[in-house]
């Protein structure tokens, strides 16, 4: 069966990379004879689905187009599967090594196996090996979220997606149309950033917020996809980092360390609680609320507010 799937898996790939337009399942059904033999349709859209997803887990780059029929096509073009020249010193091979040791223990631990095994077959130093080297100190990056996965593929293959969000402030998910752009780690949350069709305008969405599963689009983004450092500052902006005022808020003695860690002055109160000086940015409300009741915001009046209306979201259920 494992020299089944692999044939069938190779005669895929050859037809979506010796094709000069897009060929739709039906046409891919009629040229792979193992297709042909699946019976049902339901059997060979399963099989074909895997296939699909296992080449583009071995790296084959697949676009889905969509005709002016309405008709989805794939193809994979030779331009974008074609590996340049690699040359990489010793201290380049070890920080490669070193980025791929940190997705050891999350959801991309094959997939950086993968890559290094193919940075090896390129010409990397096979002297670097990061699996060898043994640290106190192991880095590694948490991915808990199931949309990480799936978000990262459409991410990858530019794929719209849509997702039902609960926001902070709202009892009840709402569902989100969204070309995706980036993901990005954030405090030990992860954050995607992307262009909200529903909304017409870039927002950025906290994974651990998403419920359900993750649904694949077919068509092409409609919104130009901005630079990596563009999307980097929406994420930071988005997420708190970017801070361009103070707040004032009393904290319990002996709780929040990391908001006594990034205070700019700290009164004592008496009677077990603490005055801070905070930077103010956006998102500050909904990383308060993590905090409970150690928490009471002073001022402003506006982020009082909103670390109540979240408070009162939670309440509800």
């Amino acid at each position: 069966m494992a020299i089944a799937k692999a044939e069938r898996l190779m005669n895929l790939a050859l037809c979506l990379l010796g094709t000069r337009r897009p060929l739709s399942k039906r046409e891919l059904r009629g040229s792979i004879e193992a297709y042909l033999e699946a019976g049902q349709d339901d059997a060979f859209n399963r099989m074909f689905e895997r296939d699909k997803d296992d080449l583009r887990e071995l790296g084959l780059v697949i676009e889905t187009v969509e005709n002016l029929d309405g008709e989805v096509g794939y193809l994979a073009r030779r331009d974008s599967n074609r590996l340049p020249p690699v040359t990489l010193d010793a201290e380049e091979a070890a920080a490669l090594g070193l980025a791929a040791k940190v997705w050891q223990q999350a959801r991309l631990a094959g997939a950086a196996s993968g890559a290094l095994q193919k940075l090896r077959a390129a010409g990397m130093p096979e002297e670097t090996d990061p699996r060898e080297v043994h640290s106190a100190l192991e880095p590694r990056i948490p991915v808990h979220e199931a949309a990480f996965e799936p978000l990262m593929l459409a991410c990858r293959d530019r794929r719209p997606v849509v997702f039902d969000y609960r926001k902070a402030t709202a009892v009840r998910p709402e569902v989100r149309h969204v070309e995706p752009w980036a993901l990005e780690c954030w405090r030990g949350h992860w954050y995607l950033a992307g262009w909200d069709r529903d909304r017409g305008a870039e927002r950025v969405f906290r994974l651990s917020r998403i419920t359900g599963k993750v649904r694949s689009r077919a068509g092409r983004f409609t919104a130009e996809v901005p630079d990596v450092v563009r999307v980097r500052e929406t994420v930071a902006s988005w997420a708190g980092e970017n801070a361009d005022r103070s707040a004032r808020i009393e904290l319990r003695a002996g709780a929040g360390y990391p908001l006594r860690a990034r205070a700019t002055a700290v009164r004592e109160l008496g009677g077990g609680w603490d005055e801070l000086e905070i930077p103010y940015g956006h998102g500050l409300d909904a990383w308060l609320v993590e905090f409970g009741a150690d928490v009471v915001v002073v001022e402003p009046a506006e982020l009082r507010a909103d670390v109540v209306d979240r408070l009162r979201a939670v309440a509800k259920g």
